[in-house]
């Protein structure tokens, strides 16, 4: 039906003739002369009808945007003046020879190069959205990532293996989406958060070297870089150490980068441990383009009289810290208002701060509404340790080690872009030597930073129930500009220790054989020191494409409530359907 895409239409085909099949973009009539601007995935063309051939202009007349139309005519050079630099077909117009209508179209929702359409509207006319060449760049740039991610693995003897999407629910930080059985009524199927457990149990069949381009599933609350479904590469290998696989998943990154991008990343990634990261940015996923820092001051101020800085600094679980901002000092009122608004959020009680107008003058060149409640010595100790000058804003935080490195840690984000403050670039890096578990004061338990088979770091096992709080575990994660792009570990190989960690989850017997007693069965049987990765290859792709959400690079994603707005999913279901598979509603529900 065709013989080029618009997009291929140049100056080197001028003199032929071809055939294209492709939407109307836009119809101009010029009196007498009729301009169609074609447009396929791989972009636009013009084609111009004439009254010369009767038939065809009387049909181009009928034409409106988002027909289908086939077109055959000849390319020939635009008259001196008309060229468009900005098409790759720039050069040439196509004269309509013959036109065939293949379908018609309603007026759309909206049209194609309008920008101001809300997120709703584009989400239900999907269909739509995904003509715009911006989105169809983006998913092209999608499936380029993927082949060549694909390929390294492939070179490096990794065997592409399906795991189930019908599994058993199993505890891994998020809610289930849960999926009834009609064959063993009462029972129901898990969609799985990961294939965590079925890519172990292929190291322990001997697969060696696994890899999946995979949907994952969970139930959780939403945001920019959330969805309840999404897509991983995940990556699992035997027989390799933590430096081996984070040298073979960098070097298949560089490899990404360069093919997709033409942009070189370094060689090696830096690594900062995860205290490291907390104490300079708060956060476990630092975004180094912005040169701001964290600085502790919990020994300056646990001996003020100030309690809003003395209680955190005393207190074993709290933090007192500043954020130095150069040039803050121009800050207005309102804007620090708002930023303390912001932080809020992320429950902080307050912010305070100090504009250091003159550090020269001492307590004199500087202005706050704290500065009465601190002493000389410790307003020096102040300025000296942030390397304050004159201009500078200095934030302060003074809470639980969690609520200040949270609030801050986003306040430091925000004010980077705010302020015109990122580094141009990318900026990768490795966070390492994370604790094995955290503790949940609503349950009186500890959890696992990640997940419960992650294995503990070499001489840690013994703490795992002498003090599991002591305890390192061997995972990484790989940060890309502020976005953890990936995740893995070590796994635990030996049944012993496995057992070990339920315990100190507080995970007993029972329950840890009614869980995973087909896991706990398998490490009896010879199983291999392994490890592996998983990216999120929806943030990937987002960041590669400079898109502000996974959503602008998934072809059909959710709403920020986890709905189809296309299909108008999740939707009722019969109580026919509700009966086969053994739910039973109470007639309170079904009045209701």
């Amino acid at each position: 039906m065709r013989s080029h895409y618009c997009g291929q239409i140049n100056e080197s085909l001028a003199g032929e003739v071809v055939e294209i099949a492709a939407w109307v973009h836009r119809r101009r009539d010029h009196g007498g002369v009729i301009f169609l601007d074609m447009r396929d995935r791989e972009g636009l063309v013009q084609v111009v009808f004439d009254p010369d051939t009767p038939a065809t202009f009387a049909l181009a007349e009928r034409v409106r945007s988002e027909y289908v139309l086939r077109i055959k005519g000849l390319v020939r050079l635009r008259p001196e003046g008309t060229e468009n630099e900005n098409l790759a077909s720039g050069k040439v117009e196509i004269l309509g020879q013959e036109l065939e209508i293949l379908n018609r179209a309603a007026t759309p929702p909206f049209q194609i190069e309008d920008e101001d359409v809300s997120e709703e509207h584009r989400l239900r006319y999907r269909y739509i959205d995904l003509r715009r060449p911006e989105m169809f760049q983006r998913l092209k740039l999608r499936a380029e990532i993927t082949r060549q991610m694909r390929a390294f693995l492939d070179r490096h003897g990794f065997l592409d293996i399906e795991t189930p999407m019908l599994t058993k629910a199993t505890p891994e930080g998020a809610r289930d989406y849960l999926v009834p059985s009609r064959t063993h009524e009462g029972s129901f199927f898990a969609l799985p958060q990961s294939p965590q457990l079925f890519k172990q149990l292929l190291m322990m069949s001997g697969m060696d070297r696994y890899y999946q381009v995979v949907r994952c599933f969970r139930d959780e609350d939403l945001r920019a870089d959330r969805q309840p479904e999404f897509t991983q590469l995940d990556v699992e290998t035997s027989f390799l150490d933590e430096e081996q696989i984070i040298d073979l998943m960098e070097a298949m990154l560089r490899e990404v980068f360069a093919e997709v991008l033409d942009v070189t990343l370094p060689d090696p990634f830096p690594r900062m441990s995860y205290v490291e990261a907390m104490a300079r940015y708060g956060s476990d996923k630092p975004d180094l383009r912005i040169p701001l820092e964290l600085v502790d001051l919990k020994d300056v101020m646990a001996g003020v009289e100030f309690k809003v800085f003395s209680g955190p600094a005393k207190d074993p679980k709290g933090r007192v810290a500043a954020l130095r901002l150069p040039s803050g000092g121009e800050l207005s009122r309102k804007e620090i208002d708002d930023y303390t608004a912001f932080v809020g959020i992320y429950g902080a009680k307050g912010l305070a701060y100090i504009k250091v107008n003159d550090p020269a003058r001492g307590r004199e060149g500087l202005q706050s509404p704290i500065l009465k409640f601190l002493p000389d010595e410790v307003v020096a100790a102040i300025i000296q340790r942030t390397g304050a000058e004159a201009g500078d804003l200095i934030f302060f935080g003074a809470d639980k080690a969690s609520v200040v490195n949270e609030s801050l840690g986003a306040l430091r984000v925000r004010l980077g872009h705010d302020r015109g403050l990122l580094e141009p670039g990318w900026r990768p890096l490795w966070v390492v030597d994370f604790p094995m578990f955290e503790w949940d004061d609503k349950t009186g338990r500890w959890t696992p930073l990640h997940h419960p088979f992650t294995a503990p770091a070499e001489g840690d096992v013994d703490k795992l129930e002498s003090d599991p709080g002591a305890c390192h575990s061997r995972a990484y994660d790989i940060v890309l500009n502020g976005t953890e792009i990936g995740g893995g570990s070590m796994r635990i190989h030996r049944e012993e220790v496995q057992e070990k960690v339920f315990r100190a989850l507080g995970i007993g017997e029972q329950e840890a054989r009614d869980k995973f007693g087909f896991l706990l069965d398998a490490l009896k049987y010879g199983c291999p020191p392994h490890g592996g990765l998983a990216f999120g290859l929806d943030r990937l792709v987002m960041l590669m494409s400079g898109a502000s959400s996974i959503r602008e690079v998934m072809a059909f994603p959710k709403t920020q409530t986890a709905a189809c707005l296309l299909t108008g999913a999740p939707s009722p279901v019969s109580f026919e359907q509700l009966r086969e598979v053994g739910i039973r509603l109470a007639k309170s529900a079904k009045a209701g």
